[in-house]
């Protein structure tokens, strides 16, 4: 199954391009937020084992991605901008499940308290409210190469750290990517890291406690930069929160292998629906950073 690809307004001032799985004898819906810099592509393995369940709504920030060409004279994107971003999303789609993957898990907590009217349950994975001493160094790393317009040792950095766990063939389309989308984005992504560093801790937590539905926070058990450990600090903001823990598994969790791709799909499928099946097989991994042409021709 194909996905109508559509780009939209949002706000009346950013045009997103959406890719939206609509089956008709499905009755509810699941956004899938991105991290930092990542794509809609990125989900390409989580794709196939969430859509034989719900509907299913991918998006790429003005900045990224197939939304970048659309958005010529975009200014740089805060992480407020990015909330209400997602809130119109969710608000058009009537989305009832989100699940987002690193620090997209920001935005996600965020608009979550402002307690969207159609929103029942969310997943937010390889996201821990703490910066610890390995995301400080990743992070503080990164900003040095991108501030010299060093885009290769950048992209070097973060397969070596964050992705030491991808396959070898992962990391070269990661690495062919990353030099791709961040050139003439430095900006952006200096930026983005340094809202990290100044985020006011007790501020966000504080936040995150109006969250009212149930949500399940998933850390990979080798993950260094979100700890499973650290995730847990949330349980005291969120009342209806629970944990998981992915044996084996690093950062980037069902990317990393076929094994963990099963594990991954196993665990946010019984939690989400209460239900899990293992009749889906992941494709090559050396897909899932590719682009789907087809769709980007189909984009109005």
């Amino acid at each position: 199954m194909k996905p109508e690809a559509v780009v939209i307004e949002v706000l009346g001032k950013h045009r997103i391009y959406v890719e939206h799985y609509k089956q008709v004898h499905r009755e509810k819906t699941l956004i899938l937020v991105n991290g930092a810099f990542a794509t809609t592509s990125s989900f390409n393995q989580t794709v196939r084992y969430l859509k034989e369940h719900v509907n299913l709504v991918l998006f790429d920030l003005p900045y990224a991605g197939q939304s970048k060409e659309h958005n010529p004279d975009s200014t740089v994107l805060s992480k407020d901008d990015e909330v209400e971003i997602l809130l119109e999303l969710l608000e058009r789609y009537q989305v009832n499940y989100l699940m987002s993957v690193s620090w997209g898990g920001v935005s996600s907590l965020l608009s979550l308290a402002r307690r969207p009217a159609s929103m029942e349950r969310a997943i937010i994975a390889s996201f821990s409210p703490v910066i610890n001493p390995a995301m400080h160094d990743y992070m503080t790393g990164a900003r040095n190469f991108l501030q010299c317009g060093d885009l290769s040792s950048a992209a070097h950095l973060l397969n070596n750290t964050v992705g030491r766990y991808l396959s070898s063939l992962v990391k070269t389309h990661n690495f062919r990517y990353l030099i791709e989308s961040l050139g003439g984005n430095e900006e952006q992504l200096i930026f983005h890291i340094n809202q990290i560093f100044d985020l006011d801790r007790e501020q966000y937590m504080q936040r995150f406690s109006s969250i009212g539905i149930p949500v399940l926070f998933m850390n990979g058990e080798l993950d260094e930069y979100t700890t499973p450990q650290e995730a847990r600090s949330l349980a005291s903001h969120i009342a209806r929160s629970e944990f998981a823990v992915v044996e084996g598994a690093g950062h980037f969790l069902d990317l990393e292998s076929r094994q963990l791709w099963k594990k991954v799909s196993h665990i946010v499928r019984g939690w989400m629906f209460g239900e899990a099946t293992d009749t889906v097989e992941p494709m090559s991994f050396a897909a899932a950073f590719h682009t789907n042409l087809a769709v980007a021709e189909a984009v109005e």
